[in-house]
């Protein structure tokens, strides 16, 4: 469905996105992780179509993108969208106009759980409610491929739960390839099914989330037991402290010796080490 093939995207001297190869044949909920200016925001904007690659090429389902050739089948919203100051009502109403596939009983069942008001001009919202439309009324378009920058921004604990609810229900009734953006690891793993990482404008590892929560792990005691034992197993990062040492690998599980303890490694903690830590310390 979708295929980038040695994509390059520079701006200047700056390398965004740095000779990515990936495909994604299968519709599912992919979440997509990198640091600020690892190339997240460009990755989605060149499948979008909304910026030429440098060099490569991009496909979906089987036709080339770029900003000549947008592809009807991805809606690409941004966290910061904005929407003309209609009346909430009459922006669902222009939506389902100018969209075939509008699914305009959806989107209203959406709007009235989460209480937003059908009355209110869409600079009345909240900041977060701005964005809670902006993602129903993406949601509702049911279109193949859907990307969502940042999606979850100034929400609060109880929107983010709402948010989620309302990710799943929609795939569930329409399944197709979502693409969420986001800093909040740990909760979107709850709905998530793969895991995409990027670092540098390169995609660094590309998963499932039960793999992870398998092969991801700590293990920790003294230096002198610990560092020996974990030199053939892929170490991902160490926290020293004193003569104790916390070793974090992404590996095959094993028994560890005598003194040593093993507990799970948080898939943010995970993102944190694989991008930013170092094994040589």
């Amino acid at each position: 469905m979708i295929d980038f093939l040695d994509v390059t995207k520079r701006y200047g001297s700056v390398i965004a996105i740095d000779h990515v190869t990936l495909r994604i044949a299968e519709p599912g909920l992919y979440c997509l992780l990198g640091k600020n200016g690892a190339g997240k925001t460009t990755f989605m904007k060149l499948l979008a179509g909304h910026i030429a690659a440098t060099g490569g090429k991009i496909t979906v389902g089987g036709k080339a993108v770029s900003p000549g050739a947008i592809p009807d089948s991805v809606n690409f919203i941004e966290s910061n969208a904005e929407h003309f100051n209609m009346k909430v009502a009459d922006l669902m109403d222009a939506a389902a106009v100018l969209q075939d596939e509008f699914d305009q009983d959806f989107a209203l069942q959406m709007v009235r759980r989460l209480d937003l008001n059908l009355q209110k001009k869409f600079k009345q919202l909240s900041f977060g409610m701005k964005t809670m439309l902006t993602t129903i009324l993406t949601l509702a378009n049911n279109s193949k491929v859907v990307l969502l920058d940042e999606p979850v921004l100034g929400f609060d604990p109880v929107m983010r739960s709402q948010f989620n609810t309302l990710l799943l229900e929609s795939y569930q009734a329409y399944p197709r390839v979502i693409i969420i953006s986001t800093h909040l690891i740990d909760e979107i793993a709850k709905v998530t099914e793969q895991l995409i990482i990027i670092n540098n404008g390169q995609i660094l590892l590309r998963t499932d989330i039960p793999d992870i929560d398998e092969r991801a792990y700590t293990l920790t005691g003294p230096a002198s037991t610990v560092v020996p034992f974990v030199k053939n197993l892929n170490c991902i990062g160490k926290t020293p402290v004193g003569s104790m040492m916390a070793v974090h690998i992404y590996d095959d599980r094993v028994t560890p010796p005598e003194g040593v303890t093993l507990e799970r490694l948080a898939l943010q903690d995970f993102f944190i080490n694989i991008v930013g830590g170092k094994s040589d310390e």
